[in-house]
């Protein structure tokens, strides 16, 4: 890992203050009392992708989000002094497909999610904030097709169209490869060993 900060990538359908906006003192205090201080260090693993959600406000230092795929990675986001973690996930309970990690050596105030659904319940100003921001970064996962799911399908095909209608239906980030047009498919077929019969699968 390079000593560079990785930018949010562009272009975002929303605006920036809105996905990640950066809270005052004293919200972050106001949070403080709901969770725990915490030093990280640099290229420290908060939360791994598949564990239950976890919600973190930086108090000092980055950390980013990434997301595995397929042996590599891609920098979602990163968050700064003030800014926080989370999306739609963590209100619902589902686990989160998004690895958080230390950018940089700081400090961070970790809340579980039982505590923070309390904050959300008796603080209406962290309430709006929190909420606003989660649904937009769902919104935005979708729109970019990140998420725990590939659909690996044909346009032409019935059942194809189907599960599409049911994830976007249920508000489900996924990435979608069309046998008839992406050429490393079968590279992932091959691996998962699906053959063409199989078509559509999620993964």
């Amino acid at each position: 890992m390079t000593d560079t900060i990785p930018s949010v990538p562009q272009p975002l359908t929303a605006a920036l203050d809105r996905l990640f906006p950066t809270l005052t003192s004293a919200q972050i205090a106001r949070i403080a009392a709901h969770g725990d201080r915490r030093q990280v260090q640099r290229g420290e693993v908060l939360v791994e992708a598949g564990e239950n959600p976890r919600f973190f406000v930086v108090t000092a230092g980055n950390i980013e989000i990434v997301r595995p795929a397929r042996g590599t990675e891609e920098v979602v986001a990163v968050c700064g002094p003030g800014q926080f973690t989370g999306e739609v996930n963590m209100l619902s309970g589902r686990r989160g497909f998004l690895r958080i990690r230390a950018s940089a050596s700081g400090e961070v105030i970790a809340v579980e999610r039982e505590h923070l659904l309390a904050l959300v319940q008796t603080d209406s100003e962290l309430s709006d904030i929190l909420m606003r921001a989660f649904i937009l970064r769902r919104v935005e996962l979708i729109a970019r097709g990140i998420g725990d799911a590939v659909l690996v399908g044909s346009s032409h095909s019935s059942g194809t169209l189907r599960i599409k209608e049911f994830l976007t239906r249920n508000g489900h980030p996924y990435s979608y490869l069309d046998l008839d047009r992406d050429a490393d498919v079968q590279d992932l077929l091959d691996h998962f060993h699906i053959t063409v019969g199989d078509i559509p699968v999620v993964i």
